[in-house]
């Protein structure tokens, strides 16, 4: 039976992923071959490049597959400030250990930078572009040089290298996704660029594909197509944009960035500013096919303000009632204001008088 060494399997990917590997569908593969459960062994404690672990009693001796979920693992990584590039070595030490010949390591499609000139859509050939001020998408393309250094130290290795497109589920988005949904879509008096949003069960789906298949290479994961600016504004629910001058529409920006999801890092905003779409074409070639759309996953794991479920009765009820209020509110400051120029007067013409 194939063994498969998992880390970050306590994540939302992770839980998904180990129960694929261990209860696959009930499906024929096209060669007639039925998929056969994996044995699936968590690896929490890290490993050093020693090969010592905290829980050796606990792990096989061989295994055949490393999977580290990367970007998966986001927040439990920020909270310990563990860079990509430092956690990858340890899962390369874990490969070296069980004498894995396989490693699949979910990077991000972080890593190809956010740029105007960027093609629609990007492919694996393009040439990484990670924004200077994000270091975590600068850990990412440096944790995929360890990966490529590790295949071709020693002949018969595969590397299967996911760069997924921002990845959500309903409760289970990362802080990273979550900061970028929230990002996108939303800027004032300017166009917004395209979108991806792939589910996790669909990322989920081409890790496995990638251990059973023995992917080796580098593959882009997203939904087929992408999302207009516009629409991903309609989904979100924002109010109509006003137009204003260029430099308040920076400082509005800025501020509302700042305070939406609290301190990030400043180069993630570039890419909710730029398109960094990518061409699922390759996965798709080897076998793999998206189940949910772009806009199925984003309206899953997002909530609608709650302007968007009011019925179109009754949001003209509720325009109608703050036009008014809004009216009587202007009469009574303007009541108040000529009260004040009346009596001013009064005292003016008494003075002189």
């Amino acid at each position: 039976m194939t063994t498969a060494v998992l880390t970050g399997a306590d994540s939302p990917l992770g839980v998904r992923v180990a129960r694929l590997l261990r209860d696959p569908p009930q499906v024929t593969t096209a060669g007639g071959v039925q998929a056969l459960p994996i044995d699936v062994v968590f690896l929490e404690e890290t490993v050093h490049p020693s090969g010592a672990t905290e829980a050796d009693s606990d792990l096989p001796d061989v295994a055949d597959v490393v999977i580290d979920l990367g970007t998966s693992d986001y927040d439990r990584r920020a909270e310990r400030r563990e860079s990509a590039s430092e956690f990858v070595t340890s899962s390369l030490a874990a490969a070296d250990r069980f004498c894995a010949d396989q490693i699949v390591f979910v990077s991000s499609a972080l890593v190809y930078g956010a740029a105007p000139n960027n093609p629609k859509p990007l492919t694996e050939d393009a040439v990484l572009r990670p924004d200077v001020e994000f270091v975590f998408a600068r850990q990412l393309a440096s944790a995929e040089e360890l990966v490529d250094e590790w295949r071709r130290a020693r002949p018969g290795r595969v590397t299967s290298v996911l760069r997924p497109a921002i990845s959500l589920a309903e409760g289970d988005s990362s802080r990273l996704a979550s900061a970028l949904v929230s990002g996108l879509g939303r800027r004032v008096a300017e166009v917004d660029p395209p979108s991806q949003f792939l589910h996790l069960d669909d990322l989920a789906a081409a890790v496995v594909l990638a251990v059973r298949r023995r992917l080796d290479g580098v593959f882009n994961v997203a939904p087929d197509g992408w999302v207009p600016g516009e629409r991903v504004r309609a989904l979100s629910g924002e109010r109509p944009r006003f137009p204003l001058p260029e430099r308040a529409s920076e400082v509005v920006a800025s501020l509302r960035w700042r305070f939406q999801r609290g301190p990030l890092p400043p180069g993630l905003a570039s890419y909710t500013r730029e398109p960094w779409i990518v061409s699922n074409g390759r996965l798709r070639e080897v076998g793999w096919e998206p189940t949910i759309t772009n806009e199925q996953a984003y309206v899953e794991a997002t909530e609608a303000p709650w302007w968007t479920m009011v019925s179109p009765k009754r949001r003209q009820e509720l325009t109608l009632g703050i036009s008014v209020a809004g009216a009587l509110l202007a009469a009574l400051i303007a009541t108040s204001i000529g009260r004040r120029w009346w009596a001013r007067r009064r005292r003016i013409r008494a003075s002189t008088g």
